[in-house]
């Protein structure tokens, strides 16, 4: 199989004619053979962009969303097979990765009904015989940078918002997720959208993202991914005044009181910390215990994890799949040891682990005794690492919950109506959970953190159109003579009116 860029409404390889194995995280062997691209690929792809832009910006909104609407009619049609490459190709179980497109699903036709919701306001003007109005317009050239964990679903909560609000767009998807990203771009194409409206650019990060920051026809940049560069990319395209969307990292917690349901805690728990092993923005890697339930639900957490299974996410019996590549096994380690340096328990887990001899995987790994300024508990690990802190209150466990640099998803499990309310109002992160675990999100309610996750934006819910359009002021003087506002207005009771 091979993937190349798409541009201008044309599969094509990359200028500079090299290639790259795309691999099976759990089986090491090949997916793809896919374009490595460079800075000639990002000029042509916003070259075909700017050039599409003037012609989509005027297709009316609901006619904009009906391709919208087809595209997630692919959607559902090929949701086995984009789930199952998706397996292949990053190394979620099958059930995750059909959740993956599922989410695609639902914001094809979430989105697509705002083709006729792209609403702005009147208000009451100041002057006689004159109108006044909000109205929205589209930016213009936007870049959409996506992660390789959620490959589909993150793709699509920038790539439909921006589309349909009447922007062109560059997708740059991550290099170890090409495969998906082109099929995912296949189904536009056959949805019918103009060429140039969405261009798919596929290279390293350095090359094509910083290219795509730096270039004065990128209006907008929408970026997933790691704090480090997200920072390094918020600075650099504000020396070009550009509209930057950041969605970044997490240290994700999840709280369990005295009064809580423990078994409905345990599920949530394994879920949150091992699901897409652990390699979620929101998944749970801080496990806060009420310190007279600390013992007993610590127990029940160990003996399940080990039972967790490892393989491949195509198998029925996998329950947690590799790491995505080799790197991220070094960098999970590495956590590992930092955590028995820092004078953490480990209670099961810790090592690299091969099924049949090959795959990046690691064990599911529970650390107890784990102090909050731990850099286990401060630090994203993004992997299957859980830490357990113990805390004396539910006042003491919020503070510990909002004292990370990160503020993405928080979780509460109790039974007292009282104590959640508290937990809702105290929390300082962007999404709270009552008995649920950290991960979960819905797509028509904003998703987006505080702290080191984000810059203030927001994705999805009725926030998804906001970072995609701009303000226009509309004031139209039917008066037949020049009224100039806050000057030429007359106390109340004796304006004229003609």
């Amino acid at each position: 199989m091979q993937v190349r860029n798409y541009i201008n409404g044309k599969w094509v390889e990359a200028r500079s004619g090299e290639w790259y194995v795309d691999l099976n995280p759990a089986t090491e062997e090949p997916v793809a053979e896919v374009v490595k691209s460079d800075e000639r690929d990002v000029a042509a792809a916003v070259e075909a962009a700017e050039a599409a832009f003037e012609k989509w910006r005027k297709v009316p909104a609901p006619k904009r969303a009906e391709i919208l609407y087809r595209a997630g009619q692919l959607l559902v049609e090929r949701k086995e097979q984009l789930a199952r490459l998706l397996t292949q190709e990053m190394g979620k179980i099958l059930p995750e990765a059909r959740g993956d497109v599922q989410e695609a699903i639902d914001m094809a036709f979430y989105i697509g009904g705002e083709g006729r919701r792209l609403l702005g306001y009147t208000a009451p003007v100041e002057l006689p015989n004159k109108f006044g109005m909000a109205i929205r317009d589209p930016i213009g050239v936007v870049a959409c940078i996506t992660p390789w964990n959620f490959p589909i679903a993150i793709p699509s909560w920038k790539i439909f918002p921006a589309l349909v609000a009447g922007n062109t767009v560059i997708f740059k998807p991550a290099t170890d997720t090409p495969a998906t990203a082109a099929e995912f771009v296949r189904i536009f194409e056959e949805a019918g959208l103009p060429p140039g409206v969405l261009n798919l650019v596929i290279g390293p990060g350095p090359t094509v993202g910083n290219t795509l920051v730096e270039h004065p026809t990128v209006k907008a940049i929408s970026f997933t991914g790691s704090t480090e560069v997200g920072r390094d990319l918020y600075a650099r395209a504000a020396r070009h005044l550009k509209r930057v969307s950041l969605e970044m990292g997490g240290k994700n917690a999840i709280i369990v009181m005295e009064d809580a349901n423990l078994e409905l805690a345990l599920e949530a728990t394994l879920w949150a910390a091992f699901g897409t092993t652990g390699q979620r923005c929101t998944a749970c890697s801080r496990l806060i215990l009420h310190k007279p339930i600390k013992e007993k639900f610590t127990e029940m957490l160990v003996e399940r994890a080990k039972q967790l299974r490892l393989g491949n996410g195509l198998e029925p019996t996998t329950d947690v799949g590799p790491l995505i590549n080799e790197a991220a096994v070094r960098k999970v380690h590495s956590y590992v040891e930092i955590g028995k340096a820092e004078g953490a328990r480990l209670l099961c887990g810790g090592n690299p682990v091969k099924v049949n001899g090959k795959g990046f995987f690691y064990e599911p790994t529970i650390f107890d005794q784990v102090r909050p300024d731990m850099r286990i508990a401060q630090e994203e690990i993004f992997g299957p690492v859980l830490s357990i802190i113990e805390a004396e209150s539910l006042e003491e466990a919020i503070r510990i919950n909002n004292s990370v640099n990160y503020g993405l998803s928080s979780s509460l499990f109790t039974q007292d109506v009282n104590k959640a309310f508290q937990a809702i109002r105290d929390i300082t992160t962007g999404i709270v959970y009552i008995n649920h675990g950290t991960t979960g999100a819905e797509i028509q309610f904003p998703f987006g953190g505080t702290r080191g996750t984000g810059n203030g934006h927001r994705e999805a819910g009725l926030t998804a159109i906001e970072f995609f359009t701009e303000w226009k002021a509309v004031y139209v003087d039917y008066s037949g003579r020049l009224q100039r506002a806050q000057i030429d207005t007359t106390a109340f009771g004796q304006v004229s009116v003609q």
